[in-house]
């Protein structure tokens, strides 16, 4: 008799939890329809999901859906996101891959390889005030916005995202 209170109990809260905004069913979709990340590095999990949200946002077109990614709210998220999908928006459909520097404890600084131009992007996630990841989003300037790192090497794993031991 007491299982199925319990099955009941979980069967409610999957459901509540793939109905709500960014809930599984959000994410399911969102991976079976964009072109998948490659991966370079060694990101964690909040930070391997928030660089994915970007990619997907930038993939979409969508200023006001990046914009809710960053951690801290304001009009530099929402300026700087309409400067990066202006820049990386059409290039963003194509194969992106992530270059993932230092360990992804709390942030993460990574790069992004747009393989359809050869644009790079270098991106900071981190966890927020909320305790969710998120990105970095303060380049108002759409010059800054679009600046390739110069530090970052011409293709992905090039240095600083592999350990000295591989």
């Amino acid at each position: 008799m007491p299982k199925k209170p319990l099955a009941v109990a979980l069967l409610a809260g999957s459901a509540v939890t793939a109905c709500t905004p960014g809930g599984t069913d959000v994410y399911q979709s969102d991976y079976s329809t964009h072109e998948p990340l490659r991966v370079v590095g060694y990101p964690s999990r909040g930070s391997l999901e928030a660089v994915q949200k970007t990619a997907w946002r930038l993939d979409d077109g969508d200023a006001d859906a990046l914009a809710e990614l960053a951690v801290e709210d304001g009009k530099a998220a929402d300026t700087t996101a309409r400067n990066w999908i202006k820049v990386f928006g059409r290039v963003a459909k194509g194969k992106v891959t992530a270059d993932f520097y230092d360990e992804g404890s709390t942030r993460q600084v990574v790069v992004l390889y747009f393989a359809r131009t050869g644009q790079k992007k270098a991106i900071e996630v981190r966890i927020g005030a909320d305790d969710a990841w998120g990105v970095t989003l303060d380049e108002t300037d759409p010059a800054e916005a679009a600046k390739a790192p110069d530090w970052a090497p011409a293709t992905p794993g090039g240095t600083g995202s592999r350990s000295s031991g591989n």
